[in-house]
């Protein structure tokens, strides 16, 4: 069997399949879950010699319809995703790896590799498509192989099956005995749905006004008569009381309200959720002592996680499939994956930056200039901006400031000095505004980019 895929389907085999699966799935199990229900799973997915993990993972298949915990999950996922990794030989990006790196296939398997952290472990099969020569794999259910024997598992309860070593090209992500970051999230999802349970109820029964009838005890018909006139009313709450009985409905003292107490737990279940996987919850929900720089705080908490996964994947990339990568005909020693960091400059802090490396005597590349900047690089020397002639109406206001000058001078009287020049006077400023430009053959100073 060595060299053969694994595959995967139900009891009925599909149209076109010429031999069993590997692998015969079967339908998640979704169940009432309660604390009891979670206990037992976690308690048959922590055994030393036979774990069962089917029942844990089925209930980590439920708690993920959580919309609050499923959002923290892709929010944090989404940061690996939305990342550009790409593979560089001698500081210089590899195109014939990175157009693999572009391709579908790998952003799906980022998408199950992040999967590892919270769900415990990953297991996958490389392979390379003969007709197109991508690259793909295939994703093995969780519930079907033994991350601590290492063994493929034909049905989720079996405790024997096939060795992995039979397999090739199998890529096994994350700690054996690791459940992870669900299998602590989960308590808290189940409270929060009981609690919510509990609040639809309470909003179901004391939400509509309650209806309340008295009647004569002595009079039979009035109670049948009032029930009749009751059910044409629709759906309400409806209290029958004969006269001299009373009803009255007692609220618990140590609340503030009669639905804060659910709203609070709930709340309380998604900040610790938050907190778990985000290890902070100011940037999923606005709360009353928020402020910007809380924030901020709970920000950079969330970029140093955000690091972490960073680096597990980088990990995983540069370590743990070098050997894959060969064995499918994909060369990667001499170089390494890293995340292409963006340039978030705006186009006038570039064109600052270009100006003082200019005023430094830097030579810039005018093809790196016109990139930077997103403007059209010209195709002929027409196109290009032509140089500022210098200015001839500079000099002849000089030779008139100076002719005036003289001309004071030689009318001032001889026993009084000539007044000293007021600096703020028009004529300084005016001399001030202009500055003589440097002449390099009558052409005005050189653009040096």
């Amino acid at each position: 069997m060595k060299g053969n895929t694994i595959t995967t389907g139900g009891n009925i085999p599909l149209p076109g399949q010429q031999r069993p699966s590997t692998i015969i799935l079967t339908q998640t199990r979704r169940f009432g879950i309660d604390i009891g229900s979670y206990m037992n799973a976690l308690r048959a997915a922590e055994s030393i010699d036979f774990p069962q993990r089917a029942k844990l993972y089925d209930l980590f298949e439920d708690i993920l319809m959580d919309p609050h915990l499923s959002s923290v999950i892709n929010k944090r996922k989404s940061a690996i995703l939305c990342s550009v990794i790409e593979y560089r030989r001698g500081g210089k990006p590899d195109e014939k790896i990175n157009e693999q790196l572009r391709s579908p296939w790998f952003l799906r398997f980022l998408g199950d590799a992040f999967d590892a952290i919270p769900q415990g472990n990953t297991l996958v099969q490389f392979y390379r498509d003969k007709k197109t020569g991508w690259l793909n794999y295939i994703f093995i259910p969780r519930k079907h192989y033994d991350p601590i024997r290492k063994l493929i598992l034909k049905r989720q309860h079996d405790i024997t099956g096939i060795p992995w070593d039979e397999f090739d090209d199998l890529l096994f992500i994350g700690e054996p005995r690791s459940l992870g970051e669900l299998a602590k999230a989960a308590p808290w999802v189940i409270y929060k749905r009981n609690s919510t349970a509990d609040w639809a109820q309470f909003a179901e029964i004391f939400g509509m006004p309650m209806r309340k009838y008295t009647y004569d005890p002595d009079d039979e018909s009035a109670l049948e008569q009032l029930k009749e006139n009751d059910a044409n009313q629709g759906s309400a709450s409806s209290w029958f009381l004969p006269d001299g009985c009373n009803m009255d409905l007692v609220e618990s003292g140590n609340k503030t309200g009669s639905s804060d107490l659910y709203k609070s737990l709930v709340d309380t279940c998604n900040s610790e959720i938050s907190k778990l996987l985000l290890g902070n919850t100011l940037t999923t929900e606005a709360g009353t002592k928020g402020s910007q720089a809380l924030g901020t705080v709970h920000g950079k908490v969330e970029e140093r996680i955000a690091q972490s996964d960073r680096k597990f994947i980088l990990n995983l990339l540069n370590y743990e499939m070098t050997d894959i990568f060969l064995h499918l005909g994909i060369n990667t020693s001499g170089g390494e994956f890293c995340f292409a960091e963006p340039k978030m400059i705006d186009p006038t802090t570039k064109m600052n930056l270009f100006t003082q490396a200019s005023s430094l005597g830097l030579e810039i590349s005018k093809k790196q200039m016109y990139d930077e900047l997103g403007l059209e690089c010209p195709e002929n020397e027409k196109d290009t901006i032509k140089r500022p002639q210098a200015s001839s109406f500079l000099p002849q206001i000089n030779d008139i400031e100076e002719e005036e000058e003289d001309e004071e001078k030689r009318n001032a009287p001889p026993e009084k000095k000539s007044p000293e020049k007021k600096k703020g006077g028009f004529r300084n400023w005016w001399k001030s505004f202009f500055v003589k430009a440097p002449e390099a053959e009558n052409h005005g100073a050189p653009l040096e980019w």
